[in-house]
């Protein structure tokens, strides 16, 4: 067993209650966790130094292990296999009380829930508790209480709910013996400083956990009902992605991780816990086929909230929040922390706040489009802030940029970043009567020809024989590869395709895996691995251009990818395989749900996924605890798996 950051980033597994999210790695250790919301400061942090924080359960001495989500659910369990056991761990992050549906994770509790259970034998177990606050630099104070231990030190105050005798000393630890058929409960609860601290009793523990169970099952329920290749990918990759949103604003991080790395000793090494525009729209568009994208008015509501002062004072629209609409994401470096597998810096906040990236307008339009029936009737100033960041798609669609991958150095004219602009004036001028709007018609569409004309022009080049990277560039760029999935070009048309076989051919690795580019000035040293949402984005456009079975090939080489528990990091080491990026990684899931969505579009004529679900039955948001829970009252729990 490894005690240490070096851990590959494949054994972890997420929890989330939509507010935050914790990593436990295979070996039953939350080596990741930032409390209470997806951007607090890390409580465990041993995912990028040894000595930053953990809390490990897992069976004294030899066993082997294997694990799941529960049907339907993020919530784990693990099941180890000793010489003289079989014991279960089952981890969650709760929701709020009779949560279900729409509101799930609304009330979230900040509370996190771990209960073992001896499923057979005899078996000892081991517990190590070791929080260090702010990213590993408070050694907090552990002071015993009735029925557990309160950590004293730091922004917040926490609380270990444990039934076992514990040894203090810069960590707790417990040890018990399990006979089969007894269980044990285990709960770690954030409040804010100064506020009362209740330890959570055992019975409610196993309560609550019930009741998460039964939240993401019914989440899924009312959501999920794609029926297509792939169909438990799908379905997970959504419930991934809901995991992913911050459910009182509707903001969606593109990853619950900061800084592991996109090559092993490398800088490239970045905080991904805040709302980009581009990824969180994305989101949303995926969310319309692998779930219901309910949360969309939220999104919209917040996306307007949040960027509607750049849009009125005729400023570039920022390109990501903090998830309650920060603005100033200033990016600092942690020294203290020596990072995953050595990889430095270890970076907190990021400094692509500040660029100018002109796509983001394209993607917000699009989603916008997409969930057009979703939304309903739009609010005046959602409408006003839609159809202005359409008048600045037509502005500024010439003028240069960082571009969809954020590159450090200077502004180029990116193909991708024009194309996007393409799709605002699309989209907006199909919204027109949705947004007020008539009296741009005339102005959208004669963008909308420039546009096109400049990309024909100067984005293609004769001697790559291909869409390239920038206008009078040479470098391949996979993001050239939406020109079709957005409805710019059929996929089949000369130039794309061509463009789509020069991907292919030259901009894949031997594995089949795609690079964003390659042979390209981004500003930084060192290189990065194969990314998996461009290779989503090939088996899309393959699917378009009528190639199914090529794109099934392609689709499969990306999926194959994921992990035990089917999650994906944003890029794979050409070298050895190994997954890199922050993990998991909202694009990564956002590729596999419209590439898998394109293939089965391709092969069978579907036009649009099934409705979701809205069963009557579902309690409603604000109901009460059940009835046993509130008299304290042993609530009696059924290990769920429903397979």
């Amino acid at each position: 067993m490894t005690g240490t950051s070096d851990r590959p980033i494949s054994d972890y597994a997420l929890l989330s209650d939509c507010q935050t999210a914790a990593l436990v790695s295979l070996d039953g250790s939350i080596d990741w966790l930032c409390f209470p919301h997806f951007d607090s400061r890390a409580v465990f942090a041993r995912l990028l130094g040894s000595q930053a924080g953990h809390w490990s359960i897992r069976p004294a001495g030899p066993y082997t292990v294997s694990r799941y989500y529960l049907e339907r659910s993020l919530v784990l369990r693990a099941r180890f296999s000793t010489p003289t056991a079989t014991v279960t761990v089952t981890d969650a992050l709760a929701t709020g009380w009779s949560e279900r549906g729409h509101h799930l994770g609304e009330q979230a509790p900040h509370l996190l829930l771990r209960v073992v259970e001896c499923t057979g034998g005899r078996a000892d177990i081991e517990m190590e508790f070791a929080p260090r606050p702010e990213y590993g630099l408070v050694r907090p104070l552990l002071l015993p209480m009735e029925g557990g231990l309160r950590c004293h030190g730091g922004p917040d105050t926490l609380g270990l709910s444990c039934p076992l005798p514990l040894q203090i000393s810069g960590m707790a630890r417990a040890h018990t013996r399990l006979e089969a058929g007894q269980r044990v409960a285990f709960a770690l609860r954030q409040v804010p400083a100064g506020s009362p601290l209740v330890l959570v009793p055992q019975e409610e523990i196993v309560a609550h956990l019930q009741d998460t169970v039964d939240g993401w099952f019914s989440w899924s329920e009312m959501h999920q009902s794609y029926q297509g290749p792939w169909e438990e990918l799908v379905h997970h990759s959504g419930r991934v992605l809901q995991g992913l949103t911050f459910q009182p604003t509707g903001a969606i991080v593109a990853a619950p991780t900061t800084s592991l790395p996109e090559r092993v000793g490398g800088v490239r090494n970045w905080d991904y816990r805040f709302a980009w525009i581009r990824d969180a729209s994305f989101t949303l568009d995926a969310l319309w086929v692998a779930a219901c994208p309910d949360e969309a008015e939220a999104f919209f509501r917040w996306m307007a909230q949040a960027g509607a002062s750049d849009t009125a004072a005729c400023e570039s629209l920022q390109i990501m929040f903090g998830i309650r609409g920060e603005r100033d994401l200033t990016e600092r470096e942690l020294p203290r922390l020596p990072g995953w597998r050595g990889s430095r810096p270890v970076r907190v906040g990021n400094g692509a706040w500040q660029q100018r990236q002109l796509d983001v307008y394209g993607e917000l339009l699009a989603a916008a489009h997409r969930l057009r029936d979703d939304l309903g009737a739009l609010d005046a100033p959602t409408m006003a802030f839609l159809a202005a960041c359409a008048d600045m798609a037509a502005a500024c669609w010439n003028e240069a940029d960082q571009g969809i991958w954020e590159v450090r150095s200077g502004p180029q004219h990116f193909v991708y970043s024009k194309l996007m602009c393409w799709v605002a004036v699309d989209r907006a001028l199909t919204l027109a009567d949705a947004l007020g709007a008539h009296t741009r018609i005339p102005a959208w569409m004669r963008a909308r020809e420039e546009i096109r004309a400049a990309i024909e022009e100067h984005g293609w080049s004769q001697k790559a024989g291909a869409y390239t990277q920038a206008f009078g560039s040479e470098v391949l760029d996979a993001s050239v590869l939406m020109m079709p999935i957005v409805g710019f070009l059929p996929a089949d048309a000369p130039r794309m395709r061509a463009t789509i076989d020069a991907v292919r051919d030259r901009l894949t690795s031997e594995d089949g895996l795609v690079y964003r580019y390659l042979n390209a000035d981004d500003g930084l040293p060192g290189e990065e691995g194969t990314f998996l949402l461009c290779t989503f984005w090939l088996a899309h456009a393959l699917a378009l251009a009528g190639d199914s079975q090529a794109a099934r090939t392609v689709f499969e080489r990306a999926a194959h990818r994921a992990n035990d528990v089917g999650l994906l990091a944003e890029e794979v080491d050409p070298a050895n395989g190994e997954l890199l990026g922050n993990f998991p990684q909202a694009f990564s899931h956002i590729g596999l749900v419209n590439a898998a969505w394109a293939i089965h579009q391709a092969e069978t004529g579907a036009v649009e996924p099934p409705p979701c679900h809205r069963p009557d039955w579902f309690p409603r948001h604000g109901s009460s605890p059940p009835p046993t829970v509130r008299a304290g009252v042993r609530h009696v729990w059924t290990p769920v798996r429903r397979d």
